[in-house]
């Protein structure tokens, strides 16, 4: 019987082909990835995602035992088994951003100073008391703003303990200071003594990343291949990326590196039945990927439904993706329209809704004729767009309401007929 591989038995694949898509002077890094597949037990259908299992950058466990003092032959627990404290910090943590807990632990262990500064008021003279025998004077004004220039009073900056208590107390303060801030910044900030097994038990598993995937099965046999954004940025001075996008773009060697896949299928962004249903699909940027997957499948069924394609990206020149196989399927009908929205070809910014109110009257055509409709994406901005505009086609060629339009795009169109299918991210 075939091997079943799933996220707790993932199958050890290797990369056999990376290509960037990006045109010469693109301000963006998108990847083209393709992974082996085994014979058996790692089967998938358009609209599905690939987990993929990332490992820690060594240049990141390297400053992390550096900072913290730790030897990484040491012998530790892991979340998933003994090993080398090096290798469990590679392979078996999450350490590229600090988390809730570890603050909170850390808020624990370093308490507010309750005697960093203390004063007293003798006549209009001010008198700082610090640790020791020394003392200075500065004349006061009498207003408590006057402070000496080189003294923040009692400021959670100036107090490692005050500012742990403010990050705990304060949600939004914490959401920001851990977003920017991996464990390193975080040794680097405050007095840390923690020894590798309090670290670990504080320290979240290393989790794999779901991508959606890029292909059909029927048109590559033996492979599955994803449309990637690698993720670079710099906070406080150092050099960061996403942990799975920079793994496979930079760790990962083509044909040699194993890396850890499986399978997440999906019950609800599939092709309709009826191979004959015409689909609209909007994915800009690696929003792409999925419909990407969905026209080599409506290739490979022969189905008579149309497929209109929205995309959008900054530049036609840098960000075209997979251009030759979509002006392939134009040639063909394969892909019945395709609709970019170029958002820096041009003075104004054009994106993909502004796109779908050019043509809001044909798409309703569409949907009323029985199309499903199709979001991948961000969902911060993007499918709240796309979604705010699909609402207000159907108040306008819809003859409704507000209030009705939402009800059939929200009630109707995506939970009853669901024919209003999202993969936003």
């Amino acid at each position: 019987m075939a091997e079943a591989y799933s996220s707790k038995n993932p199958y050890s694949s290797i990369i056999t082909t990376d290509t960037l898509l990006n045109g010469e002077g693109a301000t963006k890094e998108t990847r083209h990835f393709v992974f082996s597949l085994p014979k058996k037990g790692l089967e998938y259908k358009a609209g599905d995602a690939l987990g993929v299992i990332p490992e820690n950058p060594p240049h990141t466990v390297d400053a992390l035992l550096d900072v913290s003092g730790w030897d990484g032959d040491a012998v530790v627990s892991g979340p998933s088994g003994e090993d080398s404290l090096r290798q469990v910090l590679k392979t078996q943590v999450e350490i590229h951003r600090v988390n809730k807990k570890f603050i909170n632990d850390l808020a624990e262990r370093v308490t507010p100073s309750s005697g960093v500064v203390s004063a007293r008021i003798a006549s209009r003279t001010r008198l700082e008391l610090s640790s020791g025998d020394s003392s200075s004077e500065w004349d006061w004004n009498g207003e408590s703003s006057d402070w000496p220039s080189d003294y923040c009073a009692g400021s959670p900056s100036s107090d490692p303990g005050m500012k742990l208590a403010n990050l705990v107390g304060n949600g939004d303060a914490m959401e920001g200071y851990i977003w920017s801030r991996d464990y390193i910044d975080v040794f680097r900030e405050f007095s840390i003594h923690h020894s590798p097994e309090e670290f670990l038990v504080l320290a979240d598993k290393l989790k794999p990343r779901l991508y959606s995937i890029a292909s059909s099965p029927d048109a590559h046999p033996g492979e599955v291949e994803l449309t990637v954004s690698i993720v670079r940025y710099d906070h406080h001075d150092r050099k960061r990326g996403g942990l799975c996008t920079v793994f496979m773009a930079d760790e990962v060697e083509v044909g040699k590196t194993p890396v850890k896949i499986f399978m997440s299928p999906t019950k609800s962004f599939v092709l309709p039945k009826d191979s004959s249903t015409d689909i609209i699909m909007v994915g800009p940027g690696t929003g792409i990927a999925p419909f990407r997957a969905f026209l080599e499948q409506r290739e490979a069924d022969g189905g008579s439904g149309r497929n209109w394609l929205f995309f959008g990206d900054q530049s036609k020149k840098t960000e075209y993706y997979y251009a030759e196989q979509i002006e392939s399927w134009l040639e063909n009908g394969n892909l019945s329209t395709y609709t970019t929205a170029w958002s820096r070809d041009q003075a104004e910014k054009i994106y993909v809704q502004h796109r779908m109110k050019e043509h809001g009257e044909e798409i309703w055509q569409w949907i009323s004729d029985g199309a499903y409709f199709y979001v991948c994406g961000d969902k911060n901005y993007m499918a709240k767009d796309v979604h705010a505009t699909l609402i207000s086609l159907a108040e306008e060629y819809g003859d409704m309401s507000n209030a009705d339009a939402v009800h059939y795009v929200e009630k109707k169109l995506m939970r009853e007929e669901k024919r209003y299918l999202r993969d936003v991210y």
